[in-house]
């Protein structure tokens, strides 16, 4: 089969369904929306050249996408990512091949000089990558909690003194304290590519504003008026509850607040009607790998990065 290799339309309902039907079909353990790709692309800076390329059959069905684009906020230039997937029902026709195609011309034809792609962890999917020329280097897992049989925490019956739990949506009216926690914890993510979180604008409208994040579900802790932890709820608005980020900083930590937050965020998605709940943690985050297992999540499935040199066509 050769595929036809397109952008995603905006404003087209379709493609954005489209795009969901395929990742969920590939990737169930993440948490997607049709509103959540139509955000993708249009709240990308213009600096990232953000693209989602969709991949079509013969019949014109949409069998791949991948998301593709410039780390613009990394701390190293030329760095670049491509995040490829394929209806398991139609691999092994060429949609994958010829996705990373076009995504690498576009990116070299941006001036990246290194890709980067997340993998699934298995026989099939890691020989796909390195037939292309990628090599291995760090891994995450994803975890799965049947959140409505799941024996969580109790919910706490008190707080220990000077200690507060507010929602999310407690800071709409002004959620620059959430960016600069946010900013706090990111900067000690492990990661291929540094990054800085240091544009309060690019927060508001790529995170803040992203309609996959619940406000309400999102959990925050304050100590003496101070976020300290917090957790943030991504929804599909239907029964898939993830966890987007979950943080301590760094003058609170061994406290147990971010497992309060959890606690609390995790009975409030169970009673708004949430029935599974998924997170991921990199392999080497042994603090929250334990955290998660205490809640009784069980890994579903491992991701490893790949990374490749891109020759410049410009």
């Amino acid at each position: 089969m050769t595929a036809l290799i397109r952008d995603l339309r905006r404003g087209d309902p379709s493609d954005a369904e489209s795009v969901v039907r395929v990742r969920r079909a590939a990737l169930p353990f993440m948490i997607t929306t049709s509103a959540g790709v139509s955000f993708e692309l249009d709240s990308a800076p213009p600096a990232k050249h953000y693209r989602i390329l969709l991949a079509e059959d013969s019949d014109g069905r949409v069998v791949g996408t991948a998301q593709v684009g410039v780390a613009h906020d990394a701390l190293q230039p030329g760095q670049a990512f491509v995040n490829a997937c394929v209806d398991p029902a139609h691999r092994r026709r060429g949609a994958g091949t010829a996705l990373l195609r076009a995504a690498e011309e576009h990116l070299a034809a941006q001036g990246a000089v290194q890709v980067y792609a997340w993998v699934l962890d298995e026989p099939a999917h890691r020989a796909f990558a390195v037939r292309h020329g990628y090599r291995p280097s760090r891994s995450a897992h994803f975890l799965r909690l049947d959140l409505a049989a799941a024996a969580l925490p109790p919910y706490p019956a008190a707080l220990p003194s000077g200690v507060e739990l507010r929602p999310g949506s407690a800071f709409a009216a002004d959620p620059r304290p959430l960016y600069e926690a946010d900013a706090a914890v990111s900067a000690d993510e492990p990661g291929d590519v540094p990054a800085a979180l240091d544009d309060y604008g690019d927060w508001l409208r790529g995170i803040w504003h992203d309609p996959q994040i619940d406000k309400d579900l999102t959990t925050v802790v304050l100590v003496d008026g101070a976020v300290a932890a917090f957790t943030a709820a991504r929804t599909d608005g239907a029964t898939r509850y993830g966890s987007a980020m979950t943080g301590t900083l760094e003058a609170f930590r061994g406290r147990g607040l971010a497992r309060l937050a959890k606690t609390v965020s995790l009975h409030r998605a169970r009673a708004a009607g949430y029935t599974e709940a998924f997170t991921g943690n990199d392999t080497g985050n042994g603090p929250m790998l334990a955290v998660n297992r205490k809640f009784g999540y069980a890994i579903c499935a491992t991701e490893t990065r790949y990374t490749k040199a891109l020759e410049q066509t410009r």
